[in-house]
């Protein structure tokens, strides 16, 4: 068996790969790391949490019997719960790792692992390359993963169940002003999308005088039918349930609730690039916060240029939370997102989370006392325009990043579309950036088998001209 953890963790399709043997040899190697991460003598202690999916509790509880076995103290679940409520709950419990059974946003066939630190962020890939060696050395020394009776873990209170959940509200608590939202008294639309963060935000709203409706708030592993992915294509029911209520503003979370999206009163998709702008605004000049300024290099420039207005450092990583993470670890950093949907703010750990995001957003509206489309419009009016597309092409075969850099950078041409080229970056696949602001991005997927195709530009038309580009630029791979 050959692991390779991308972006956040290890994903596969359940019954294919991802089986319960598998995951027994996955969880045996990340027993190993913790005891490795333990050897000063602290408690070997791991949350673990699991999602909506097919089989997701009883992989869950899989993992806390491979834990147990290794005599290491397991907080599990005991219901599906987000991403960023498992994250809390490693640093809550100050516990040396946390696993996530999800597979996020993918098609419902997928399932996954979510290794968390102890800092309650994504682990490193130095950690995450850590276990897979472990998982190497135990396959070829034919070392089986150890497995503990359910009932006599529990006896032994190596496994405890629990509720992550009110933990981490009030945490929430502390980051957002209940006072603020509840004077909106916003009408909130909050679907869950059948996912792990169904009900979340109807829950920290329950204190508030906002009138919230849940949609798509009851189990299906199926996701009716969807990928739990909050983009317009998969927001069908939010749109028409926002329109057909007359409600303010619409929440989406995805498959584990660490990315968010949303839909204003006219039925338009704001998506992640746009929240983000409107957060980092709203902190930078109504809460008086300052720091560095975090985005990956798929994400909108209107982040730069309203960095570049407070004179705050703007720093570009490549694609992923963790890399975010690493910076906001090292500490000063006032905001971090990526443009699928992942973000976290100073004060909350190191982890996406469209929970806080949807609030913090509700809070945006609220304070201003204006509706969505009139915040996007004027962000649009002051740091636009923006129109931003993401093409996801299917690849035909394996490709080689390296070799696709070099094709790439290779084959640029002076100018796409009549617009010259200014410079051209490889920090994450490879990256155009044009005279007139605008940019295009070409770099595989580090979750899914395609090649992901970004562009920002002033117009949907300009957009368009250079995904056009793009693609056929990406077919040659």
């Amino acid at each position: 068996m050959s692991v390779k953890f991308g972006t956040d963790g290890w994903r596969a399709v359940i019954s294919d790969t991802f089986t319960f043997a598998n995951l027994r040899l996955i969880a045996q190697a990340i027993a190993d790391f913790v005891h490795q991460e333990t050897r000063d003598g602290s408690e070997p202690t791991v949350i673990v949490g699991f999602d909506t999916r097919f089989l997701s509790d009883r992989y869950g509880a899989e993992v806390a019997r491979v834990m147990a076995a290794n005599g290491i103290k397991t907080w599990l679940s005991r219901a599906d719960t987000p991403t960023p409520a498992i994250s809390y709950a490693v640093t809550h419990k100050k516990a040396a790792a946390g696993v996530m059974i999800t597979a996020s946003h993918n098609a419902p066939r997928y399932n996954g692992v979510k290794l968390k630190a102890a800092y309650g962020g994504s682990a490193t890939p130095a950690q995450s390359g850590e276990v897979e060696q472990f998982l190497e050395r135990n396959l070829a020394d034919h070392i089986s993963p150890k497995l503990m009776d359910f009932d006599e873990a529990v006896a032994q209170e190596l496994i405890s169940k629990f509720d992550p959940a009110w933990a981490y509200y009030e945490h929430l608590s502390e980051l957002i002003d209940l006072n603020v939202i509840s004077k909106g008294e916003l009408r909130v639309v909050a679907d869950g999308m059948h996912s792990a963060g169904r009900g979340a935000i109807g829950e920290m709203l329950a204190r508030t005088r906002c009138d919230v409706k849940n949609i798509r708030h009851r189990m299906n592993p199926g996701f009716g039918g969807i990928h739990p992915e909050p983009i317009a294509k998969h927001l069908g029911l939010l749109i028409s349930t926002i329109q057909a209520g007359h409600f303010d503003v619409g929440l989406a979370t995805d498959g584990d609730a660490d990315r968010i999206g949303a839909v204003d009163a006219l039925g338009n998709f704001v998506d992640p690039q746009r929240i983000f702008a409107l957060v980092l605004r709203y902190l930078i000049e109504k809460r008086g916060w300052n720091g560095r300024v975090v985005r990956t290099v798929s994400t909108t420039r209107m982040v730069d240029r309203i960095a570049a207005e407070h004179a705050l450092e703007l720093i570009e990583t490549p694609v992923g939370f963790n890399h975010i993470a690493d910076l906001m670890l090292a500490g000063d950093v006032l905001m971090g997102g990526e443009e699928s949907g992942g973000m976290s703010i100073k004060g909350h750990i190191p982890e996406g989370d469209g929970i806080l995001m949807g609030l913090l957003l509700l809070e945006v509206m609220a304070s201003a006392d204006k509706p969505l489309h009139i915040l996007v419009e004027d962000l649009l009016a002051d740091y636009g325009p923006a129109q931003y597309a993401r093409t996801d092409m299917a690849l035909r075969r394996p490709v080689a990043k390296q070799d696709m850099v070099v094709m790439l950078v290779e084959a640029a041409p002076s100018a796409i579309a009549g617009v010259d080229i200014e410079s051209v970056q490889t920090t994450d696949g490879v990256k155009y950036y044009l005279a007139d602001g605008s940019w295009l991005l070409i770099r595989p997927s580090g979750t899914e088998p395609v090649l992901r195709v970004y562009a920002e530009a002033e117009n949907d038309e300009r957009v368009r001209a250079l995904l056009d580009f793009g693609e056929e630029m990406a077919a040659k791979a």
